[in-house]
């Protein structure tokens, strides 16, 4: 895989930035993904909670729900751990992490003008998360190492084709905030 056409560094504001982390929930990141296995997703995914967490950033976990259903599959929470105090916990019962969730209404009651993505799975969960946020007016930021998908050749078609259109793609070390 080539390395993400980017910026060498971005330079967030952590006032107005939020990282939002979609399907990370164990029955998912047990999925056989790729180009990297869910628990490399995840590590990426918990470095990058941690930076905005020290930063004072919001961090915003998505997990999904099958919706009409009277009662869940094993493994629906989010994966233990990956939670903190003063994180953003959305529910959602579609692709997507907008709908009917009120995650938009949260981000602006709080000034979030970018948000930066990763999770599983990239083509899925995570772009349609996304094309909803640009339709809203966020600007949007792609760790494409926090990501994967069912298969090698979803990921880059979103990481590749379509993302770069609707944001900037990077690496996890390439998230920065400004300095104030």
């Amino acid at each position: 895989m080539t390395a993400p056409r980017t910026a060498p560094r971005l330079a967030l504001d952590p006032a107005r930035t939020a990282l939002v982390l979609v399907d990370l929930m164990d029955r998912i990141v047990g999925l056989p993904v790729e180009p990297r296995d869910g628990t490399a997703v995840l590590s990426a995914a918990e470095e990058l909670a941690t930076a905005f967490r020290k930063a004072g950033a919001l961090v915003v976990l998505v997990r999904v729900e099958r919706p009409g259903a009277a009662e869940q599959p094993p493994g629906s929470g989010l994966v233990a751990g990956l939670s903190a105090q003063g994180d953003l916990e959305i529910v959602k019962r579609s692709i997507g992490g907008f709908q009917g969730t009120g995650l938009d209404d949260r981000l602006r009651e709080r000034g979030i003008s970018t948000l930066v993505f990763g999770g599983i799975a990239t083509n899925l969960g995570v772009e349609s998360t996304a094309r909803a946020a640009g339709d809203l007016g966020y600007d949007l930021v792609f760790a494409e190492d926090a990501m994967a998908a069912l298969t090698a050749a979803e990921h880059e078609a979103s990481v590749r084709l379509d993302f770069p259109r609707l944001g900037t793609v990077v690496t996890v070390g390439q998230v920065r905030f400004s300095a104030g």
